[in-house]
């Protein structure tokens, strides 16, 4: 069987089972967007808690793609990726489960010591332990140990062994103390031409724009990437063509991207995409 078939009859079978699945390209990452969705111009794609309004067929959006469809899964805008494909990869969040993926020797002691045991996954230098049950996902919490689910894909790499148990609140409290960030980045963005006042009320409708703009931001709890963009899109359609937007509101907007996790160039892209959306 060749490896391309090999993949998609795995990728069928974890379908089956309910986990949805996407191919990964050489360097076990997620194939890189069509030209339609390049740099995220179309907006997201479309996911079980945040519809967007992307309807690629293509293999796009890296684990917002993941599927349990065996008809896009065995689709010809699919068929490609499966020939160049290294790996199938799941979404853990999809199936409502969460990966603690353990990088190294030190990590797999400090789960067995700390941890309830579940099933186990042996992977190139640790272990995945599987639970049942999603949360968010973040990175380094603490050495040698990222927590894959929502908004996240993991490596199939076999079913393992053990008994899959529910998740339980050792894990979960890993991720209420947020990973280090650098602070955010200054983004320099051109303020649009115009007059500098806002025609439509009042400087204060502006202020209450821009505040909840930056609410709505701070709040997403899954898609952040799609929020922002809609954001942008939400606040540049009411006072794009005033001219009323300063630097200093569009700081803000990208201050309160970064906070989420964005970084400065998709918060740069996001604005760019909203902008031509709009025609500005």
């Amino acid at each position: 069987m060749t490896s391309d078939r090999k993949h998609l009859q795995t990728a069928l079978g974890l379908a089956a089972a309910g986990l949805p699945v996407l191919p990964l390209r050489r360097g076990k990452v997620p194939f890189g967007n069509c030209p339609a969705c390049a740099q995220n111009a179309c907006g997201g794609r479309p996911n079980m808690k945040d519809p967007g309004p992307c309807q690629c067929p293509a293999v796009c959006h890296a684990w917002a793609a993941a599927t349990t469809d065996p008809a896009v899964i065995t689709s010809p805008a699919w068929a490609r990726a499966w020939h160049l494909a290294v790996a199938v990869a799941y979404h853990p969040g999809g199936a409502g489960l969460t990966v603690v993926d353990l990088d190294n020797p030190a990590a797999v002691a400090w789960a067995r010591q700390n941890l309830p045991p579940t099933r186990t996954v042996p992977t190139t230098r640790g272990e995945h332990w599987i639970y049942m049950g999603a949360m968010r996902s973040v990175n380094g919490v603490r050495e040698g140990v990222d927590i894959k689910s929502t908004m996240a894909y993991a490596r199939w790499r076999g079913p393992g062994t053990g008994a899959t148990t529910a998740l339980p609140n050792t894990v979960r409290a890993l991720a209420v103390k947020e990973p280090v960030r650098q602070a955010p980045h200054a983004v320099t963005v051109a303020a649009l031409a115009g007059g500098g006042e806002c025609r439509h009320r009042s400087p204060s409708y502006l202020e209450r724009g821009i505040a909840m703009a930056e609410q709505r931001i701070a709040d997403a709890r899954s898609a952040v990437h799609s929020t922002v963009y809609r954001t942008f899109l939400a606040v540049l359609s009411t006072h794009g063509r005033c001219g009323c937007l300063t630097e200093d509101h569009i700081a803000r907007l990208f201050t309160a991207a970064q906070t989420k996790g964005e970084s400065p160039r998709h918060c740069a892209d996001a604005w760019t995409n909203a902008r031509a959306k709009l025609g500005l």
